[in-house]
């Protein structure tokens, strides 16, 4: 890859690994609800300008039953649940969860599509599962099974939304789809946020994650991200999803002082290599930049679909 491409993989990677620990800052002062449509909202309107260049919302026409179901299985219902769970959970633990979407991938593959699944598969698929009981198990500070089940919920919603999106969305540009999406949830939360008030007005530390995360995770990332398609190919771009858990537990650790065990260490190991081997093609080879692959590690903002993008982006 060329320079700009490193630079720009990354980026993403530190951009899309960063939410986890704004979440966790953002949800001790603020609820989750007003985390979702503050961040969704405020990328929304940064959107807006990129969005009328790609031809408005007009390219949505004949889409919406489709753009309402996949904003509600990719932001709406994800966002809530991620933003809930790190009431409790930690912002790396959180991480290395959301990456199991692979898992939640080939099940459904298998189960809807009815697709053949591969013995390196399944082995992948096993082995991450072999990460997850690790971080479920003593020590490794996953002692709230309802925190677990709201993110692994949230993998579910990640692993769903992309296969409306690939049969009912390929042919609509990214950028209007990702504002519609976004503008979508923002206007869903909008009434939650009213009703539950009112909201004392957070530390500046909340208020900054809260502008981080919908300028920078969420408006800027989509830009950086499709210049990074441009630059790479959409193949290469996946690459993105293997650096959000790693930085996500890095800065856990420097930021928050999450304790990185020889537990958490070795799930986040076997979490992305079974990652890896569970998203790998029947046929071994890459896909093309406008074909789609079968399943690839999202995370906590993967909204990117389209003829010309890869699979939807990660967190």
């Amino acid at each position: 890859m060329s320079r700009r491409g490193w630079l720009l993989l990354v980026a993403m990677g530190v951009i899309w690994g960063v939410p986890y620990l704004l979440i966790k800052v953002a949800v001790g002062e603020v609820t989750p609800a007003m985390v979702v449509f503050v961040r969704t909202g405020l990328g929304a309107l940064l959107l807006v300008p990129f969005a009328l260049r790609g031809g408005g919302l007009r390219v949505l026409r004949g889409h919406w039953r489709p753009v309402v179901a996949f904003a509600v299985l990719e932001i709406v219902g994800p966002w809530i649940l991620l933003s809930n769970a790190e009431r409790s959970l930690s912002s790396s633990l959180t991480g290395l969860l959301v990456a199991t979407v692979p898992i939640a991938a080939v099940v459904l593959a298998r189960v809807v599509a009815n697709e053949h699944v591969t013995l390196v598969r399944w082995a992948g698929l096993l082995v991450a599962l072999g990460g997850v009981a690790l971080l479920l198990g003593p020590g490794a500070g996953a002692d709230d099974p309802w925190a677990v089940t709201q993110v692994l919920l949230a993998a579910l919603g990640y692993a769903t939304a992309p296969m409306i999106a690939d049969r009912y969305l390929r042919d609509v540009p990214p950028i209007p789809l990702t504002t519609a999406c976004l503008a979508l949830s923002a206007l869903a939360y909008a009434p939650v946020v009213a009703f539950t008030g009112p909201h004392p007005w957070p530390s500046t530390p909340a208020v900054l994650s809260l502008a981080a995360l919908g300028a920078v995770c969420t408006a800027l990332a989509f830009v950086l991200f499709f210049g990074l398609i441009a630059e790479v190919g959409a193949a290469r771009s996946t690459l993105v999803a293997y650096l959000n858990p790693v930085v996500a537990v890095l800065l856990g650790a420097l930021v928050l002082d999450e304790p990185v065990t020889v537990t958490v260490v070795v799930a986040t190991a076997l979490i992305l290599i079974g990652s890896a081997a569970a998203s790998r093609r029947t046929s071994g080879r890459a896909p093309r930049p406008d074909e789609p692959a079968d399943a690839v590690p999202a995370g906590e903002a993967n909204v990117a679909v389209g003829a010309a993008t890869p699979p939807r982006p990660p967190g």
